[in-house]
């Protein structure tokens, strides 16, 4: 199949070659060519220009024409933190939390995750396949072209392999690349409820060789939290995970600061989430291991400090200080029901201080290096997937997150395919 986009308003986002993670100021450059074209080939982005450098079609047969007049086309957003797979919405939670009922107020009635948990158990495969599927398609069709998700609500070895299968099957069915993380430390199950190392070595000794076995992961997670697992904990399941193959992409500093930023860096995990709350002891940990080459990329999920009402991560501080910066939704039942990576952007330029610029580089190319895909999404670069979204009609680039809330996507493109539900 070939396709050729022309007359775009504004190109966003295309390299001849690749770029690398983004740190500090260079967040702040986001290439965009005025009245451009877009030439697609098997899927691919094979070349790109401004209109009067236009080579001409004459050697294309079976030519697809769209005219991008007064539009813009930018990269696929690339969604690296989610909880997609999940067997029921939790509205009731929602309800108690404008009750005044706090996080942990609603996790000690038996709420959170546990109650996730619960109704995932009572959940078979194929109804979770079914309506992971339909949830899937749903964020693509809001522009999302890249995706992880995570387990995490299953807490036991046969439910948290359940939920890594759907997961295997969503890659196998839909047609974007999805990473998938074992988050067994989500939680302490009822089972262990007196016995957390007791859980944490089944997660290490039972869980990780089986899910490694079937190879059902790409990456290992832990909700590194007071209440939670402890730094020693997500150090243990780090290590565990490393042995098998898997990276961390950990849960750490939402409510609290206990060290777990230093314990991810020394461990080189791939990524840290959340991180509302971030200390100068974090943020040194993370200068020098930048030093030294290596980069564990933050990751903020901002919709989350929306729906909760926390803190929401200090972006201008990671970016100012010269540190990366992605941005992901945290799309979950219980505190972000919702995928949608357009109001994230807002959210970051509106609430965390970021231009449109660097909110648009942390949802694609640092978004793209949080999952070790950046060799093939998260930019417009001749070789990597056509996958981009084609907006309506828009005055700026500015005026995508600007206008929040507004659906101004005309059409999502994945391998150069306009998508169809």
């Amino acid at each position: 199949m070939k396709l050729l986009v022309k007359n775009i308003k504004g190109l966003v986002g295309a390299y001849e070659l690749a770029p690398a993670l983004l740190c500090g100021k260079q967040m702040r450059a986001l290439p965009i060519i005025e009245n451009a074209w877009l030439a697609v080939e098997d899927g691919k982005v094979v070349d790109f220009g401004e209109m009067h450098d236009w080579p001409g079609i004459s050697d294309w047969s079976n030519l697809e024409v769209v005219d991008a007049e007064g539009k813009f086309i930018i990269p696929g957003w690339v969604d690296s933190h989610t909880h997609t797979v999940f067997a029921a919405s939790r509205e009731g939670e929602f309800v108690d939390r404008i009750n005044g009922l706090s996080y942990a107020d609603i996790a000690a009635k038996g709420g959170g995750i546990l109650n996730s948990a619960r109704r995932l158990a009572d959940s078979d495969e194929e109804q979770l396949y079914a309506h992971a599927l339909q949830r899937v398609k749903h964020l693509i069709s809001m522009g999302t072209t890249t995706l992880e998700i995570k387990s995490g609500y299953g807490l036991s070895l046969e439910a948290e392999l359940k939920m890594l299968r759907v997961i295997q099957r969503l890659k196998a069915n839909v047609p974007i690349q999805i990473k998938s993380t074992f988050l067994g430390a989500h939680a302490l199950p009822m089972a262990f409820k007196e016995d957390k190392a007791g859980y944490v070595d089944h997660i290490i000794n039972d869980m990780i060789p089986r899910v490694a076995e079937e190879r059902l992961a790409d990456y290992i997670d832990a909700f590194c939290e007071d209440g939670y697992f402890s730094v020693d904990d997500t150090e243990r399941i780090l290590a565990a995970g490393a042995k098998h193959g898997m990276k961390g992409k950990i849960h750490v500093n939402q409510f609290t600061t206990l060290g777990g930023v230093a314990a991810c860096v020394r461990h080189n995990a791939l990524s840290i989430d959340h991180l509302e709350e971030l200390s100068e002891a974090d943020l040194s940990a993370l200068l020098e291991q930048q030093k030294s080459g290596q980069q564990t990329i933050p990751v903020a999920l901002p919709s989350c400090s929306f729906f909760l009402r926390i803190p929401y991560t200090p972006a201008r501080t990671i970016i100012d200080a010269g540190l990366s910066l992605a941005i992901a939704t945290d799309f979950n039942p219980g505190t972000t029901p919702s995928g949608n990576m357009n109001f994230v952007v807002s959210l970051a330029c509106i609430q965390m201080r970021m231009t449109p610029e660097e909110s648009i580089n942390a949802a694609t190319v640092n978004a793209a290096c949080a999952l070790e895909l950046q060799d093939r999404v998260g930019s417009l670069t001749i070789g990597h997937d056509a996958n981009f979204i084609l907006t309506k009609a828009i005055p700026t680039l500015a005026y995508l997150p600007y206008a929040f809330g507004d659906n101004l996507i005309e059409d999502v493109f994945v391998g150069g395919k306009v998508f169809r539900k």
